[in-house]
């Protein structure tokens, strides 16, 4: 019934290539920040849970 229902719907195709998009998007950007970052701030990043 609802696989009816979204086919009958204009343009819904685009909903999901955008959010395939933004996930991609937002996963090479995590990686891109992991690799670029300092060390000395991945370590602090790393200390914070522990210190309270």
């Amino acid at each position: 019934m609802y696989k009816y229902l979204l086919q009958s719907v204009e343009g819904i195709q685009w909903f999901g290539i955008i959010t395939l998009l933004l996930f991609f998007g937002t996963f090479c950007l995590a990686i891109i920040r992991a690799f670029f970052s300092k060390k000395e701030d991945m370590q602090r990043m790393s200390n914070m849970p522990l210190e309270d």
